[in-house]
């Protein structure tokens, strides 16, 4: 069964959270053997960017110094054979045509993303 997940909410749980969740999860059903691929867009379309740097947070007398490199986590998931689909519209609403970003991303237009659907049994929203 493929599945396609589509993440559209960037960064959820990342302050609490050592990594994003949805990612994680991503990975976790890959290596149980789940044909999962993903659709990036919205605030998430920065996950294919290279050489991201978060400046620590501090709020009150803590600070949050290691922020998650959601960027690894999505070239680690490519590498398990997971396909990296970042919405077009996003990479230029975001300004990030000219960035570095991951080499196994395909950019895909919004008029692409009804055929890149219906090759997948689930899709799930995040």
């Amino acid at each position: 069964m493929k599945v396609l997940s589509i993440v559209s909410d960037g960064y959820r749980a990342t302050l609490e959270e050592q990594d994003d969740t949805v990612l994680w999860i991503s990975q976790a059903l890959r290596r149980a053997g789940a044909q999962l691929d993903l659709l990036l867009r919205g605030p998430a379309a920065n996950y294919v960017v290279k050489a991201q740097h978060v400046c620590p947070l501090t709020i009150g007398a803590r600070t949050q110094r290691h922020a998650p490199d959601v960027h690894a986590q999505a070239r680690e998931l490519a590498q398990s054979g997971a396909r990296i689909f970042v919405l077009e519209a996003d990479v230029e609403r975001y300004g990030l045509a000219e960035s570095r970003k991951l080499a196994a991303a395909d950019v895909v237009a919004s008029a692409e993303v009804p055929r890149l659907v219906a090759g997948y049994d689930l899709v799930w929203h995040w």
